[in-house]
């Protein structure tokens, strides 16, 4: 039994973003479903009725697309913990400073990929490839709608809340208004 967890390398990342490695389809689909949640035996299981084993899984591997997770090294985050561990490294500015645009970029990045993974799941590919394309802080910020209503629908009201005042907090500026069933 397989019991180790993958997950994407950047290379297969780069992959799903632009098809650059003319990965075949049915690897594709396999390399897709890789979401650093689940472990080799469950992921072969879904992939089973596409005719792929763990041969096809050892090739992933093989040509660097997937890697093992060190799963000793990188405590599990449960959604308690996940707004806390999201937003580590928010830039803080001394009072009457600016925050650094470079460092925001990077905090609303490694937000969004954390989040992202950790509640929506393979659901989110769509939203991590958006995450993945932004160039500029406000290119993320068009992006908070989209991601807190998936994870409304979801994960709840609660975690939403929760998110979207640690993403609101990253962000700066005024936030855009959205009204969650609790907030009245």
């Amino acid at each position: 039994m397989n019991r180790t967890i993958y997950d994407k390398t950047e290379k297969g990342r780069e992959e799903i973003a632009t098809r650059k490695h003319q990965l075949p389809s049915r690897l594709r689909s396999m390399l897709v479903m890789v979401d650093g949640r689940q472990d080799g035996e469950s992921l072969l299981k879904k992939v089973a009725g596409l005719g792929l084993t763990a041969d096809n899984l050892s090739n992933l591997i093989e040509q660097g697309f997937i890697a093992a997770l060190d799963t000793a090294a990188a405590p599990a985050i449960s959604f308690t913990d996940l707004p806390e561990a999201a937003t580590a490294a928010v830039p803080q500015a001394a009072s009457g400073e600016e925050i650094d645009p470079v460092a925001q970029f990077q905090a609303v990045h490694a937000f969004y990929n954390q989040t992202i993974r950790g509640t929506i799941g393979f659901r989110g590919v769509g939203l991590q490839l958006k995450v993945e394309k932004a160039n500029s802080i406000d290119d993320l910020r068009a992006l908070r709608r989209p991601f807190l209503e998936t994870v409304l629908k979801l994960r709840g009201v609660e975690l939403t809340r929760s998110l979207r005042d640690r993403l609101d907090q990253l962000l700066g500026g005024e936030p855009e208004f959205m009204v969650l069933p609790d907030d009245y």
